[in-house]
C-alpha cells in the first residue's frame, strides 16, 4: 500500500481510539516525548502512536525531507519563486564555512559597535541629549518578530537590568492613531528613530517614516532639518540610494540580503539593532539559543535520530493534524504574559508561509497550513477555551516555564498548575457518568459534559532566559519550513500579500478624486466616506 494510503489508513483507525485510552499506555506515552537541553517536548496528548511515528519517519524518507533540510543550510535556492536561498540559519550562525559568514558577522559586529555607542553616551542627539528611546518603525516581518523577543524580554532580570531608563516603542499601521500612542510622552530631542524596509519603498513604513522625520524636526528647530535628521534617523535597508536621498548617512544604515524573508528576519539587523539598542549585549545569548535550535535541527535531520528532533516532531505532528486528521485550526498557547505578542509573531510567520494555493509545481493543493491565533494563559482560558473544550477541535500547542521572571512562587505555581491541568481537561474530559457520580442534575449533564479527545503537546522549558527566548524562535520557524516540506509549497514566499496593496492605491486615488468606480459595493463604500 502507497505511504500516503497507509497514512489515511491509520489516521482512521486513530480518530477511533480516545485520547483517554491513549494516555493510558504508560510505554506509549515514554515514547511520545523528546528533551534536548533541558527544553521538554511531550506530545502524548497528540493522537499518534508507535506506528504512527513510524509511518510518519517513513514518509519523511520518501519525500525527501531530509535532503531538503540540509539544502537549505547549504544555501541552495528553496525559494523557487523569487529565486532566492533561504539562509536566516546563517544570521544566528556562531562558526561557519559558509562564504557571506564574514559579512554576516561584519554587520552583526557594527550593529552592536553602533549600539553600545548610543548606550554609553559616545552617540548623542543633535541637542547633545543621550538617545535613551528608540521608536522602530516597520511593519509585518520587520514588526511583529522584533516586538514579540522585546516583549519576552522586558521583565528577564539582566535584560530589564540592561534596559532601565530606556524606551523601546514600534510603529506598524498606517492608521494614525498608531503614530499617537507610538510617540506619545517621547522627548523628540531623546529619540532615535529605526526604520525598516529593505528596498525602502514599503509604503506604509514610508508614510510612517517622513510623519517621525516631521514629528523630529518640528519639535528640534534650534538646528536645520538634515542635521536632526543625520543625529536621530537610522535605517535597516539594502538600498543604500534611497536611504542616502532620505538624509542618512552609510554608516547609519544596516544591511541584510535577499535570502531572508521578512518573517524570518528576527536575528538579521531587522530584530538586532532595536534589541542591541535596548537590551546590549544580553542579546549574544539570544543569537545563542537560535543556533543552538538550528544545530539540533540539521544534526539529527536522519533515519536514526529524528525523533530526537524537536522542530521536526513538531513539523510533522502538525502536518499529520491538519493533513489526516483534519484540524482546521491551531491555538499557540504560552503560559508566560512576558510572550504576550508570541503568538501574533507565529501567527504571521505559519499563515505567511504555509496559508498557500498551489504547490512549487504550480499544482493545486488541497490542504495547506491551518489557522493560527493564541493567546497568553490563563487569559485565554476565560476567552476561547470554552470553545476548545466544547465546540470545535483545535490542535493546542502549551508553552511553560519551571520558573518566572518573578519571584511570586505562589502565583507562578497557580499558572503552572493550570498549564498541566489543561492539556488532561482537553485530552480526557468529563464523562455522564463522572457527572452523575458527583449527583449532576439530569438536565445540566448535557451542558458539563466534555467530550475530551481533544489534542495537544506542551514544550516546558526551566525559564525564559535570553537563550530559551532565542530557542522558541527558532522551534518555531523551523517547524514551519518543516510543514511546508511536507505539502511541497514555497514557505519563503507572500504573493498574497500584493494584491490588496494594489487594489488599496486605486481606492486611494478614488477617495483623492471622489470618481468612484469598480464594484458597486465599493462605490457605496467610497461614497459614505466621502460624505462624513
Amino acid at each position: 500500500m502507497e505511504i500516503l494510503a497507509r497514512l489515511q489508513n491509520q489516521a482512521n483507525q486513530i480518530k477511533q481510539i480516545h485520547l483517554r485510552d491513549l494516555l493510558s499506555q504508560r510505554e506509549r506515552n515514554q515514547v511520545c516525548t523528546a528533551n534536548f537541553e533541558n527544553i521538554l517536548f511531550d506530545y502524548s496528548h497528540s493522537k499518534v502512536c508507535q506506528t504512527t511515528l513510524d509511518l510518519l519517519g517513513e514518509y519523511a524518507i520518501s519525500t525527501g525531507l531530509f535532503d531538503k533540510i540540509r539544502a537549505m543550510y547549504e544555501g541552495q535556492h528553496i525559494n523557487t519563486t523569487e529565486n532566492r536561498a533561504v539562509l536566516h540559519v546563517l544570521l544566528r550562525a556562531q562558526e561557519s564555512q559558509h562564504p557571506q559568514f564574514p559579512e554576516v558577522l561584519q554587520i552583526r559586529e557594527r550593529i552592536k559597535d553602533f549600539a553600545g555607542k548610543v548606550r554609553n553616551g559616545e552617540i548623542l542627539g543633535v541637542t547633545g541629549k543621550p538617545l535613551f528611546n528608540i521608536l522602530c518603525i516597520g511593519i509585518g516581518g520587520s514588526y511583529l518578530g522584533p516586538e514579540f523577543v522585546a516583549e519576552a524580554l522586558k521583565t528577564e532580570p539582566n535584560c530589564m537590568r540592561e534596559s532601565i531608563g530606556r524606551n523601546l516603542r514600534f510603529l506598524a499601521n498606517v492608521d494614525p492613531v498608531d503614530f499617537l500612542r507610538a510617540t506619545h510622552e517621547l522627548d523628540p530631542e531623546e529619540t532615535l528613530v529605526v526604520i525598516i524596509s529593505k528596498t525602502f519603498t514599503t509604503a506604509e513604513t514610508m508614510m510612517n517614516a517622513r510623519k517621525a522625520t516631521a514629528w523630529l524636526t518640528s519639535h528640534i528647530t534650534s538646528h536645520p532639518s538634515e542635521k536632526v535628521i543625520e543625529h536621530h534617523v537610522c535605517a535597516v535597508s539594502s538600498n543604500l540610494q534611497k536611504t542616502k536621498e532620505f538624509g542618512i548617512q552609510d554608516e547609519r544604515v544596516f544591511g541584510f540580503w535577499d535570502w531572508v524573508g521578512g518573517r524570518y528576519s528576527v536575528t538579521s539587523a531587522v530584530g538586532l539593532v532595536p534589541l542591541y539598542l535596548h537590551y546590549g549585549p544580553q542579546i549574544d545569548l539570544f543569537l545563542q539559543g537560535a543556533n543552538s535550535i538550528d544545530r539540533l535541527f540539521l544534526e539529527k535531520a536522519n533515519l536514526n535520530q529524528w525523533k530526537e528532533n524537536i522542530p521536526l516532531l513538531m513539523g510533522l505532528l502538525g502536518w499529520w493534524n491538519t493533513q489526516f486528521l483534519e484540524y482546521s485550526s491551531r491555538a499557540v498557547l504560552p503560559y508566560s504574559q512576558a510572550l504576550v505578542r508570541f503568538a501574533a509573531h507565529i501567527q504571521q510567520l505559519d499563515m505567511e508561509s504555509n496559508g498557500k494555493q498551489c504547490k512549487k509545481d504550480g499544482t493545486p493543493v488541497e490542504v495547506s497550513g491551518p489557522i493560527v491565533f493564541g493567546e497568553p494563559g490563563t487569559n485565554g482560558q476565560h476567552s476561547f477555551y470554552q470553545l476548545m473544550h466544547q465546540g470545535r477541535i483545535v490542535q493546542s500547542e502549551f508553552i511553560g516555564f519551571c520558573q518566572s521572571h518573578s519571584s511570586d512562587s505562589e502565583a507562578h505555581n497557580e499558572l503552572m498548575s493550570n498549564f498541566f491541568a489543561q492539556p488532561d481537561a482537553l485530552a480526557l474530559g468529563k464523562t455522564t457518568e463522572e457527572l452523575r457520580k458527583e449527583n449532576c442534575p439530569d438536565a445540566l449533564v448535557p451542558h458539563k459534559m466534555f467530550k475530551g479527545d481533544r489534542p495537544s503537546f506542551s514544550l516546558l522549558f526551566p525559564a525564559l532566559t535570553v537563550n530559551a527566548c532565542g530557542q522558541l524562535l527558532a522551534l518555531y520557524e523551523h517547524r514551519v519550513a518543516v510543514e511546508g516540506f511536507l505539502w511541497d509549497l514555497n514557505s519563503f514566499d507572500q504573493f498574497g500579500v500584493e494584491l490588496g496593496k494594489t487594489l488599496a492605491t486605486k481606492v486611494k486615488q478614488a477617495i483623492a478624486s471622489e470618481t468612484f468606480e469598480g464594484h458597486p459595493s465599493e462605490n457605496l463604500l467610497l461614497h459614505y466616506i466621502n460624505h462624513r
